[in-house]
């Protein structure tokens, strides 16, 4: 009889770890449908945020806790965790912290306080400026007050994998005697090699007093490229808990993939003494929605779900794979959500149809809300009408991408509590627009009612833009001239109708599918211009908040202009009451 497998703890950190990569904000309600959709892909514990950094932070979290907390869809069944996703705040070494912490998850039925202090000589001497001993004391007095609030605590020892062993061992040893349940071994810097990294593991638990008693978890970054190798490493040493984010993202180069590791164990069951409980026919659609609302763009060669994953180019893969697809897939793209028969919907298909083809691309259940499903099938009709080749997989991605970016531009829905209005922030400066009213809770701003275009060869770009203002409930129209084409006067139009001076950050068009018909998705992503001269230097990038808008529609000239009205709805909503902390203030390296 084969021995028994230990059930990997998967933690996810896209929310806190991966929201600190360069230029991501993610508005409350954007947070919340990430938060549903990984309790749906099945995750055991999710790091919800550091909930200390700023009110809308602390809201974010809150929310998450009491109405993600307690779901069950997806989660039960034969292979599944049977039992509610664990959510989970950040919080330093500080009573203030942690008591913030404990307040923001308190209502999910299973929740984690987890607290982190740094352990590597270097930290202590030129950062916290505290000696060994002092360290060790603030240890046992945080995490045994961090246990007096909530049962289950995780300690991390920032820069483990540069602290000195013995040392670490005995830090370690003191965490558990004061109530830590989890301990976690942060790579900080993405320093180590699998050698390395295994052997510490390996080390730790062997040599930490108490290790039996709690579980150890790897963190690993991917500065050097090893984040997904040291991970494995960990856990074929004992580690029984991975911290990981979908598409790898985080601060620099990254956190381990969480795709990558799963699909690691799943692909190689005999090498590795854990299983898991993800539903990994999840992994595109999750993979898709994180790169949508975060504007972090997937590499096409990216393992698992990267675009080309499945593709073959060479004529004797492509003969191999026609004869047998293990002979060069070792993967089925259908246990990852890559649906390959691709068989397009047309214009008259109906409402079932479309709903089937979104359940099988990974949209189904509670993925998508009634209003949400309603207005992806009203743009799948209009684009069926115009599309003589039928409507690809593709397109059906975009269009949910496009919808959920229009709806969710709107902001928060539900307003802040009366602990969240309490609660002390860190000190943000706001622009004095950002006092002006709003439209009501769960409504856009701005809608693109109109839009003219004269552009060629030897012509000055002119374009006509007539936005409806929700606030002041009427129709404004304005008129911009551009030298550097049609785009930029559409953009420039739009500007001088709301006021703001906005930088544009990036922008990206791509088609959904081939042929002169297909879709055009645009991404953008903006920033409000900032009133100083520009440094020469790559600290600023994450100190002011960026938004991310994704539009689709055949003419490109349209998808861009409400890409980049969806991108400054998520920025007029960006108000007081749901203020988030500048991208250097809620920024913690573990």
């Amino acid at each position: 009889m084969p021995d028994q497998k230990d059930n990997l703890i998967i933690f996810d950190t896209t929310l806190r770890d991966g929201e600190q990569s360069p230029g991501v904000t993610l508005n409350t309600e954007e947070k919340i449908q990430i938060a549903r959709q990984l309790s749906r892909l099945g995750v055991n514990v999710l790091e919800a945020g550091f909930p200390v950094a700023s009110p809308g932070d602390f809201n974010a979290v809150q929310r998450i806790a009491r109405e993600v907390g307690p779901l069950m869809e997806g989660r039960t069944g034969e292979g599944r965790v049977n039992q509610e996703m664990v959510v989970c705040g950040l919080a330093r070494c500080v009573p203030h912290d942690i008591q913030t912490a404990y307040d923001a998850v308190k209502d999910a039925p299973r929740h984690r306080i987890h607290v982190f202090l740094a352990t590597s000589d270097i930290h202590l001497e030129f950062k916290l400026k505290i000696s060994r001993e002092q360290c060790l004391q603030r240890i046992t007095e945080m995490v045994g007050f961090a246990k007096s609030l909530c049962s289950d605590i995780e300690f991390s020892p920032e820069d483990a994998g540069r602290s000195d062993p013995s040392f670490l061992c005995e830090a370690l040893a003191v965490a558990i005697k004061a109530g830590a349940t989890t301990l976690n071994i942060p790579d900080t810097v993405g320093y180590n090699t699998p050698q390395e990294y295994g052997a510490l593991i390996k080390h730790l638990r062997e040599n930490t007093e108490g290790a039996e008693s709690v579980t150890f978890s790897t963190h690993c970054h991917n500065d050097l490229g090893l984040a997904t190798a040291n991970t494995l490493a960990g856990i074929s040493n004992g580690a029984r808990q991975v911290e990981v984010t979908i598409n790898g993202i985080g601060e620099r180069a990254g956190n381990t993939s969480l795709e990558e590791v799963v699909m690691n164990i799943h692909t190689h069951p005999h090498s590795y003494p854990v299983q898991h409980t993800i539903n990994t026919r999840l992994f595109f659609s999750t993979s898709r929605m994180v790169e949508d609302l975060s504007g972090m763009a997937v590499q096409a060669n990216k393992a698992i779900v990267g675009r080309n994953a499945f593709l073959h180019e060479s004529g004797i893969h492509q003969d191999g794979v026609l004869k047998n697809k293990q002979t060069y897939e070792i993967i089925r793209p259908e246990d990852v959500g890559v649906i390959t028969g691709n068989l397009a919907l047309g214009k008259h298909s109906g409402r079932h149809a479309f709903k089937t083809k979104l359940e099988d691309l990974g949209y189904g259940g509670p993925a998508l809300t009634d209003a949400q499903f309603q207005a992806a099938f009203a743009k799948f009709k209009d684009l069926a009408d115009s599309k003589k080749s039928g409507v690809t997989d593709g397109d059906m991605h975009a269009l949910v991408a496009d919808v959920r970016s229009s709806t969710l531009a709107a902001g928060s829905s539900a307003p802040p509590t009366e602990d969240v209005e309490q609660r002390s922030t860190t000190s943000t400066d706001m622009p004095d627009d950002a006092h002006e009213p709003q439209p009501e809770p769960g409504v856009v701003r701005y809608t693109l009612k109109h839009l003219q275009v004269f552009t060629g060869l030897g012509i000055t770009p002119t374009a006509t833009v007539t936005l409806h203002d929700a606030v002041k409930g009427a129709d404004v129209t304005d008129v911009a001239l551009a030298n550097n084409g049609p785009i930029e006067a559409t953009f420039s139009a739009i500007q001088r109708i709301i006021g703001v001076d906005i930088q544009l950050l990036n922008f990206n068009v791509a088609a959904t599918s081939e042929g002169q018909d297909t879709l055009g998705k645009v991404a953008v992503r903006i920033a409000r211009a900032s009133q100083e001269p520009a440094e020469c230097s790559l600290a600023p990038s994450g100190s002011v908040p960026k938004f991310t808008g994704l539009a689709t529609n055949v003419d490109i000239i349209t998808a861009s202009a409400n890409a980049y009205i969806s991108a400054v709805n998520r920025m007029t909503s960006h108000d007081e009451a749901d203020n988030r902390a500048s991208h250097k203030d809620r920024k913690v390296d573990i």
